[in-house]
Parts: C-alpha cells; sequence; structure tokens
C-alpha cells in the first residue's frame, strides 16, 4: 500500500524536477558509481572527498566505466564515443571541501565506510551547510537509516533516508529505498522519482536490519559457510550445485568472495550481537571458517584470495 502510493506519487511532475544538483561524499567505488549514472542521466554531480588522490582515482574509474559504455553504445563510431564520455564528466565536478560542494544540493548521497560513528560525525558537519530542503541519504548496506540520523534534530531527520545502490553501481538496476519512521512521506516519493530518472528500479522497504536483499542474502551464505564447516560438502561443489539446481548466476561462495568476507564479517557480527530482532540469532553466530579467512586477509575478490584464488 504504502509502496503505490509513493510510486504514484513520484510520477507528477513536480517531484520528477525536485532533484537536479546531486553531492556524493565518498569517492570510492561506490560513490563513484552513483555519481557517474546520476550525471549519465543530465544531473550535476559534486563527487566529494577529503583525499585529491582518491578524487583522481575516482575520474579514472568513471572515464574507464563510461568508455565501456560508449563502446556499446557506439560501436563504430570513435568520436561519438569520445563525446559521449566528455560530455558525462562535464557534468561531474570534484571537491576536497565537503561544507561548500554540498551548498546547493537538492540531494547529498554518503558513500563511505560503513562505520556509524564516522557518518553521524560526517552528517552532522553537513548539515549547517545544505538547503533546507536538501534531502539526506546513506548508501548504507546494513546500518539502521534512523539510527544514523538519530543525533539530527526532528527536521532534518524528517528528510534523511536510505538509498541502498548496489555494485557495480552502473550495472546493477536495484535501489533499495529505506524509509525510517520520521522521514516524510514526499520525502521518500521525491527519492523514489530521483532513483527512476536515473534508470533504477527502486524497490522501498522500513528501516529494518538489511532492508530487502541483505536480509535475504546474509542468512543464505552464512549456511553455505556452516555446510561447509560440517564437511557436508566442498565450495566448489555447494556452489555448482546452487548455480545448476536453483538457477543462481553466481553460488553462496562466489558471491561470498564478491562481496568481501570482512563485509560479511562485520555485517553478522553485529546483527547477533545488537540488531533489534536478530540479537542472539543463530543465523548469525559468528563462524570459526570465516573469522580465520578474515584474519588471515584472505577478503576474497579485492584481495585476491577468499573461498577461492584469484
Amino acid at each position: 500500500m504504502i509502496y503505490t502510493s509513493v510510486r504514484a506519487f513520484s510520477s507528477t511532475r513536480s517531484v520528477q524536477s525536485a532533484i537536479r544538483r546531486v553531492a556524493v561524499v565518498g569517492g570510492g567505488q561506490m560513490g563513484s558509481g552513483i555519481a557517474q549514472v546520476a550525471a549519465t542521466f543530465k544531473h550535476s554531480v559534486t563527487l566529494v572527498d577529503v583525499n585529491q588522490e582518491a578524487l583522481d582515482k575516482s575520474r579514472a574509474y568513471m572515464q574507464k566505466s563510461l568508455a565501456r559504455v560508449a563502446k556499446k553504445k557506439f560501436a563504430d563510431d570513435a568520436t561519438a564515443q569520445k563525446h559521449f564520455v566528455d560530455d558525462v564528466l562535464s557534468r561531474v565536478s570534484l571537491s576536497t571541501t565537503p561544507s561548500t560542494a554540498v551548498s546547493d544540493a537538492d540531494l547529498v548521497v554518503e558513500a563511505i565506510v560503513e562505520n556509524i560513528k564516522v557518518k553521524q560525525e560526517l552528517f552532522a558537519s553537513l548539515v549547517p551547510h545544505v538547503p533546507s530542503t536538501c534531502i539526506l541519504a546513506s548508501n548504507t548496506s546494513s546500518l539502521s537509516i534512523s539510527n544514523i540520523a538519530e543525533p539530527l534534530d526532528a527536521q532534518v531527520r524528517s528528510r534523511f533516508v536510505g538509498l541502498h545502490f548496489f555494485n557495480p553501481v552502473p550495472q546493477m538496476k536495484l535501489v533499495e529505498v529505506v524509509r525510517s519512521k520520521e522521514a516524510h512521506e514526499d520525502v521518500v516519493a521525491k527519492a523514489v522519482a530521483f532513483v527512476e530518472a536515473i534508470g533504477k528500479a527502486p524497490a522501498v522497504c522500513k528501516d529494518t536490519p538489511g532492508f530487502i536483499v541483505n536480509r535475504l542474502l546474509l542468512p543464505y551464505m552464512m549456511e553455505a559457510i556452516r555446510l561447509l564447516e560440517r564437511d557436508v560438502a566442498s565450495a566448489r561443489d555447494i556452489d555448482t550445485a546452487m548455480k545448476l539446481g536453483a538457477g543462481y548466476p553466481m553460488g553462496p561462495f562466489e558471491l561470498c568472495d564478491y562481496v568481501g568476507l570482512d563485509t560479511i564479517k562485520y555485517i553478522v557480527d553485529g546483527w547477533h550481537k545488537e540488531a533489534p530482532g536478530l540479537k542472539g540469532n543463530d543465523l548469525f553466530a559468528p563462524s570459526t571458517k570465516l573469522n580465520d579467512l578474515v584474519a588471515k586477509g584472505r577478503l576474497g575478490v579485492k584481495s585476491g584470495h577468499g573461498f577461492y584464488d584469484y
């Protein structure tokens, strides 16, 4: 019922045009991807990071990603490819000064480290500099939106939502739009309209641990790890079984390595210790195998080693 009303409201012209200027804070792969997609769909974007080197890497990442898109769109036209890349990048500004970067933003999307205190400190520092109508959003995949916004005043909390993009952002269509109890209906509607305006598919959900996707995926991945710990089958055979028997594009261990074993450990440990409704749940109890791999620095694809070697 709520989702239907939000979608209906978001189709109005006033809401569709509400977000034109976007500030993305965090120059990592997620932040760069969000900036790239927003700029591709004609939004004016400022990508913010305190480290200029990180921003330089972000621009290089976006240029390489856009070049791949351009090659598909204009396979036999090098001039059109270059124009496409240059046109998108012309709408992306880089900044190492967050207070200035957000001063005229309609939407601020945070995509920094998955640490609630760091996120809270960031938003507290940004709020004095954003317009009074600016929507604030976190790209967190596991933290409570309400808890991130808790230190802010009530008027600001009413403009605070979750926008959980998926990696790699340019390819993945889904964005979870997370509504806290205090978020105004029109703010959620504007967030949905923005997601649709950048070519993504929104899924609106309440502010609950893991939202939709991770709430379903994490138990699946943890149960696969426990099968391995009990020596039921090898990682390779479990992956093969789920791909060929259930039609999944990736097996659970391939997925774990892609997500990052340290990320999975961080999320499940947090849920097991303190998440509402999940605290003490055996589904998220610590895993000896997972803990050992993380301790050895075998974090998955990003480190070159995880359940598999890359």
